[in-house]
Formats: structure tokens, sequence, C-alpha cells
């Protein structure tokens, strides 16, 4: 049993003991020895008449006890040396572990290490910045995140639900090729680069991702990523997409690569407008009526010809949110008429110009006119018509075996990527003003990607613990970061005092200090 140590409070001072548990076998139960440190001076002990008991060093320990193991538990690091140089696989993984918890620029990494744990569990990795620099370069040059994503997937036996999804990140840099003008998801007019992700559901991780110059649409980066999960040895999966990436071309590719998948279609199609406009009458039928998570749901089967292949699916009409749609869409249409009415054109203004600029994707439903410096502007009834006749319905057309209510959860569970997009933007940076190279950006990327495996797993671990009611991710780390360890002068390491808090922590993650 590990050594902890407490601390008493005598006469309004504080003392620290090293306690050391211990099995007492007549009485049958454990007891615990105590030994004397000294006085509590800002969380270490002193010996007033012994110097040589102050510890050389206090290190930080607790957070790296999930982190550690998460790592353990998917071989990372046996991964990480069947693609790496062995003297680079605990630098790479050791910066992973910082961005993962409190990312700091390259510069600070070095200083960093020393006040943690890992410089005693190993000790003098080269993470200078100007180390860290190259490796990454290094890696970025290469195949290494391939490599790595074809090796998780064989540890990991990858088979199940795949979540698929990108997202951009933009940035000032002007050295970066990748960083193009395109679709901007956050409003940006900045250039970008495009991130796609896919995610095993049921293990809660990523195990791939790839880069495409900004300017690439989604519908173009899915035939790539499906040759790419064959020759990874993904097999016998299924693909869970968001309506960005429905095209023809894609339904035939996954479709010729014997994937199974859930999308919905876009809503453009003339065959899918026509399928809306036959179940319009007949869907909320009692016949029809199910039930899905206690809330009462409407489904029929469909079935849509995409090219030359068709697809079976379900059509599904939600009462509740159909309201709630309509309650959004007439609010919206109000408030946009009365800044419309509220505006006040000069002479040199162009009507329909600010018109536009003004109504963006609201303005097939207002019909208006400028009279006197004024709109004057009314409701399209048969475009708003057709707007509310939509709502509250939508379709999933899948491949494969599922029946209404796998295909609704399933395809309800792709929050799970955008989460991991929120984690690289948000808890990670992944893009720091400072990246000047394609090659740095790439390995940049990849030692965001081990973070966020490290992340999205603890993620997982503390909902299926309960602990994510009582703590965020970063709310975790805060509270495992006090428990530390000394190093005395005689080498010896004792933990401090666990508190009730980081016991329930620990025990519920299923991990001892």
């Amino acid at each position: 049993m590990k050594s902890f140590i407490r601390t008493k409070k005598i006469n309004g001072l504080e003392y620290l003991y090293e306690i050391t548990p211990y099995y007492d076998k007549e009485k049958k139960q454990i007891r615990q020895k105590s030994k004397y440190l000294g006085k509590n001076i800002n969380g270490v002990p002193v010996k007033v008449r012994s110097k040589g008991q102050i510890p050389k060093k206090v290190l930080s320990h607790g957070e790296f006890i999930p982190l550690k193991k998460i790592a353990e538990g998917l071989m990372l690091d046996k991964i990480l040396s069947g693609v790496l140089p062995g003297k680079e696989v605990w630098p790479i993984l050791t910066l992973a572990m910082n961005y993962a918890t409190h990312p700091r620029a390259l510069t600070h990494i070095q200083s960093w290490y020393e006040g943690t744990v890992m410089s005693e569990d190993h000790p003098n990795l080269p993470l200078s910045s100007q180390s860290l620099s190259r490796m990454l370069s290094s890696i970025g040059e290469g195949t290494v995140n391939l490599e790595f994503s074809r090796k998780l997937i064989q540890q990991v036996s990858t088979a199940g639900t795949l979540v698929y999804d990108i997202t951009s990140f933009s940035s000032y840099s002007q050295s970066i090729s990748l960083l193009e003008y395109g679709y901007n998801r956050d409003g940006l007019d900045l250039p970008q680069i495009n991130l796609s992700l896919v995610v095993d559901k049921d293990l809660g991780i990523p195990v791939m991702y790839d880069l495409y110059p900004g300017s690439i649409a989604d519908v173009s980066t899915l035939k790539n990523t499906v040759k790419k999960m064959k020759a990874l040895g993904v097999r016998n999966s299924t693909l869970i997409m968001d309506r960005g990436f429905f095209s023809t071309d894609n339904i035939e590719e996954m479709i010729s690569a014997g994937l199974s998948f859930i999308i919905p279609p876009t809503g453009n199609l003339k065959n899918v407008k026509e399928a809306i406009s036959a179940i319009h009458k007949s869907i909320d039928d009692p016949e029809h009526l199910k039930l899905y998570e206690k809330e009462p749901l409407f489904v029929m089967p469909v079935e849509i010809a995409v090219g030359e292949n068709k697809l079976n699916g379900y059509a599904y009409y939600d009462q509740k949110r159909e309201q709630q749609e309509r309650n959004t869409f007439y609010k919206r249409l109000y408030d946009l008429m009365e800044v419309l009415k509220s505006k006040n054109l000069k002479p040199w203004m162009n009507p329909g110009e600010v018109f536009r600029a003004t109504a963006k994707r609201d303005a097939k439903f207002i019909e208006w006119k400028a009279i006197d410096g004024r709109f004057q502007v009314s409701l399209r009834k048969n475009a708003v018509s057709q707007a509310i006749n939509k709502m509250g319905k939508f379709i999933l057309l899948c491949r494969g075996t599922f029946s209404w209510i796998e295909c609704l959860a399933l395809y309800r569970s792709k929050d799970i990527v955008e989460k991991g997009f929120d984690v690289l933007k948000n808890d990670i940076d992944l893009m720091p003003a400072n990246l000047r190279t394609n090659s740095s950006l790439r390995g940049y990327l990849f030692i965001s990607f081990l973070a966020l495996i490290l992340r999205m797993k603890i993620t997982r671990m503390m909902i299926d613990a309960g602990l994510n009611k009582k703590y965020s991710v970063d709310g975790l780390f805060t509270e495992l970061e006090k428990i530390k360890i000394m190093i005395l002068p005689d080498g010896e390491k004792i933990t401090t005092e666990i508190t009730k808090k980081q016991r329930e922590i620990l025990e519920a993650l299923q991990m001892c200090a």
C-alpha cells in the first residue's frame, strides 16, 4: 500500500506526517503508521533542526494519473514506437499530455515538464523548443498520421459506428499554402484549412483525420476518406454523416466500397421534395405513431432513388420540433421586416443591394418595394407556406439493416465529432499564430490529434462514471492537480494526502494514485 501525506493542525500550526497503511494480521484490519515529516511551510515539510529533510522537488502528479492510464490502455507508446524513432516517442506523448491539460507554447514546455512527474518517469527528454520544432517538422513531412491511424485501428479493433465530419480552422499566417479562402463555418473573412475527423462512436475517440486546402468543398473530401479508411483496415463499419456530404457521387462511392451509412438527403433534390410532399398528408396518421425518449414521434419508411441506386430510410415528423421551428421562423421574419421598415434609404443607395445584404437567407420570404426612402414589406405567402410544411419533418437514408429507432439514435450520436472539433478549437488551440510551414502545421496537428484522443477518452470515462454531472474535464484536471509527489533528499517519493473529492474521482475512474 502506498504512503501518503496527512496534514495535522496542532495549536494553530500545521504539521505534515507520512502515513503508511499496513495490514494487521492479528486484528485482521488495515492500520496506519505515522511518521513526522516537519512543519507545513507552503506545502513542504520543514524540520527546524534538520534542513536536510526539505524535499528536493515537489512535482505535479494527479492530472497525469488518468492520462497515463489511458495511454497505457490504448498502448499509445507502443503504437508510436512503430511509426516514430524511439527517442521521440515520449517527448511527443508528453507534449500531447500538455496539450490535453493546459496547452503551452513550445518555448515553455521544458519548464513545465521539469515540474511534473513526467520528468521522473521519463527523465532527460529533449523538450527544448528547437528539439520540438524539428520533431514536428519531421512528422509533418511524412505519413506518420496515417501509419499511426492504421495501427490504432488495428489495436482498438475499430469496426462499429464511425462518425465523419469536417470543419474549418482560420489563420492570419501568410506562409502556409494549405490556407485558402472557402466556405468559412465561423463566418470569418480569413483563409482557412479544412480538417476532417473520423470518430469511433463506441470507443468515443477519434481514429483518423485528414487535412485539405480551405477551398475544397465538403462533398469532395469523402471520396478520399473512404479510400483511406479501406487502406487503413476499417471493415464492416457504418458511417454517420451530415447532409453536407450528400451527393450522388458520394453515395455511389460508399456503396461501391461496401460501406453501410446513415445520411440525411439535401432538400433541393427533386426526389426528396417529392418524398416529403408524398408523406405530408399521411405521416401524422395514428398508425405511424411511435415513442422516442418518452416523446411522440411519427415515422414512415421511405425509398428514394439517388442516381442509379435506390436507398431505403425513414421519414420522421416531430410535432414538438415543428412548433419550435415555427416560433423561431416567424419571430425571425417579424424582426427582419421591422429592421427593413426602419431603414432610411439615402438617394445614393441601391435599395436592392440594401435589401439583399439585410435579408440574406430570408430574402425569398419577403416581398418589398422602396417608396420615399423607405421599404414597404410583406410576406410571400407561398414561400412561407412551403417552408412551414417542411418543419418538424426530416428524412434519414441508410444502407444496411437499421430499424427506425437505430437509424435515429445513431444519427443523433454524431454530436460526438462536433464536440471533438470544439475541443480542438477552444481547449487545444489548434491554430497558434506562430506556425509558418505546411510541415510544422501537419506535425502540430498530429500532436493535437493525440491530445484529442486523451481528452475524448477521459470525457467518455467521466460520462460512464457519472462524473460529468459534477465536473467538466478541466474541472476534473484542476482537482487532481492538487495531488503532488515529493522527492526527498534520499530519493524517496511521497504522495501528498488525497482529499475526499480526489479519492471519489479516482475511485469512480477505477484508478489509484
